[in-house]
């Protein structure tokens, strides 16, 4: 009789939720899981195979019948990572999905919407990034996968030269891209079958996530497809040029060709191997090379005047760009975790970067504003050339250009309130800002199902999460991130620089980096006017 009783109340709970309804496709039934329900692994492009492979995604064809969708779908071809205790997710060429999770109970409710990118150098990641917190305060959270490394981002003359003929754009590299675009208008068509609201849309990413972002808001492809952004360390504000080198500008589609051209030699051993044939081989044998796998990514987006118009930050001066809200920031030791990957940093080693990095007329003043004479300066020099030229300035430039140039409102912040850091485990050191990349993200998720983000949290950090998650969630929801019982978050512009400081509290101060984000500034306007050339 109890368990007569327990079924049916199990079954009451799952016809509560929208666990089946229709798109575009077709029918399509999702899963009940934590009291909502989740759709996983939802084909929004064709498999990306064979001749497709290096093209345009092309929507997804209808299906027969309902679709099962309740098991998350492979991810992008990856030197797959193992962490600890967990499995490593399958990949394959066929990963051009999205899931959505949502609390609605019926299509009509028009809840707002939030699109998660996933970072990872634009060569790993995965989009299992548990958004249930999101979606008990009522919104529909929506996570997508996109090509990577070589599938997403590879440029070659020929491929150049076959766009040109079949759709008139000269361009090749931008794949990854191009597939996040789908996804998007696959949410603006679709969402409102899973009780989401179209015109109620932000798009959300870490890293190489918050970089997709930034490249959203500055592609002509991707207007009026959301209405408000979230970068969590990233931007795209540095120069073209023929090469890229640090993070310190973004390859023209000649200078991608030029890269991928040496790649397809290093992996395949051949000069000018034909498309046909390079269609036909295991997408395995694209990862066979360790300088386009590196730790600061090698194989990127590239400005082509299509996917994107070139040099964002001329652009913004133009008030060519997708005007929205923005809530951006980075944290406050971000390049630590791609210094401590590299382990023992010396001085030498530091005046080594610094030659390589910068011309001979700035590499004085770099080494002033960061010195780095014995090991523990060194590191930390490295690592904040590093979080300045990757994170900080692009966002510090996109900041000063929307508020200048947009309608839509910035909220900056800066995140400090991490305490400890793997990567300067050992390290003697009296730095206070240790908060490293992509860590913020367990404030900003909330806590995860299962346990995730390495345990539970101390009071302080509890306290913090709450703060922090519910500015994110406002900020979904109207666009503004402020509310009831949250200290005030003004609008950020330039000259005042006014940003919520995150540590132990929430309080709005300037810039603690201005110093050195000024430097950059008159840096990159220096690169504008001296591109590196290419012998």
């Amino acid at each position: 009789m109890v368990l007569a009783a327990a079924a049916l109340l199990m079954a009451a709970q799952s016809e509560a939720q929208l666990i089946k309804t229709t798109v575009a496709q077709g029918e399509i039934e999702g899963v009940v899981e934590d009291g909502m329900a989740h759709y996983k692994g939802i084909p929004f492009a064709e498999p990306p195979v064979g001749n497709l492979r290096w093209k345009a995604p092309v929507p997804a064809k209808a299906w027969e019948g309902t679709f099962k969708a309740d098991h998350f779908a492979k991810q992008g071809v990856q030197r797959v990572q193992t962490m600890p205790g967990r499995e490593a997710p399958a990949v394959s060429e066929d990963c051009l999905y999205l899931n959505v999770l949502t609390p609605a109970k019926r299509q009509d409710e028009a809840l707002p919407v939030l699109v998660w990118i996933h970072g990872g150098a634009f060569s790993s990641g995965n989009s299992f990034t548990d958004g249930s917190n999101f979606a008990k305060a009522g919104i529909v959270y929506v996570s997508i996968t996109y090509r990577l490394n070589c599938m997403g981002f590879l440029s070659l003359p020929e491929l150049t030269q076959e766009s040109l003929k079949e759709t008139g754009h000269a361009t090749s590299g931008n794949y990854g891209i191009m597939d996040q675009i789908l996804a998007l208008q696959w949410v603006h068509d679709n969402i409102a079958a899973f009780g989401g609201d179209p015109a109620k849309v932000t798009i959300m990413g870490e890293s190489a996530g918050a970089i997709s972002v930034a490249i959203l808001c500055q592609s002509p492809l991707a207007k009026g497809l959301f209405r408000g952004a979230i970068s969590e360390s990233g931007g795209n504000m540095v120069p073209m040029d023929n090469v890229r080198i640090d993070n310190n500008s973004l390859r023209n589609v000649k200078g991608s060709e030029a890269y991928g051209l040496a790649y397809i030699q290093r992996v395949t051993g051949k000069k000018n191997p034909k498309l046909k044939d390079l269609r036909k081989l295991p997408a395995e044998v694209f990862l066979n090379d360790s300088a386009a796998f590196s730790m600061g990514g090698a194989l990127w987006p590239c400005y082509d005047d299509y996917i994107l118009d070139t040099d964002s930050y001329v652009q913004y001066q133009k008030g060519n760009f997708n005007d929205v809200n923005i809530l951006m920031g980075t944290n406050s030791d971000e390049g630590s975790m791609f210094t401590g990957y590299l382990g023992r940093f010396t001085p030498t080693e530091y005046e080594e970067e610094i030659r390589l990095s910068f011309a001979p007329e700035w590499r004085e003043e770099f080494k002033k504003m960061y010195p780095g004479t014995n090991d523990q300066e060194a590191f930390d020099a490295h690592s904040d050339i590093f979080r300045e030229a990757a994170f900080a300035w692009p966002t510090y430039a996109w900041a000063n250009m929307q508020s200048q140039h947009g309608q839509g409102k910035v909220y900056m912040y800066f995140f400090d309130q991490l305490k400890f850091n793997p990567f300067r485990r050992n390290q003697q050191t009296t730095r206070k800002q240790i908060s490293t990349h992509a860590f913020e993200m367990m404030y900003t998720f909330g806590p995860q199902r299962g346990g995730g983000w390495g345990g539970p949290q101390s009071p302080s950090d509890a306290a913090m999460t709450k703060i922090i998650h519910q500015y994110w969630v406002n900020f979904i929801k109207t666009g503004d991130p402020n509310g009831e019982l949250l200290p005030y978050w003004p609008a950020y512009s330039q000259g005042t620089e006014s940003t919520m400081y995150f540590r132990d509290g929430a309080f709005v101060t300037e810039l603690p980096n201005l110093p050195q984000l000024e430097l950059w500034t008159r840096y990159f306007d220096w690169r504008r006017e001296h591109p590196t050339i290419v012998k």
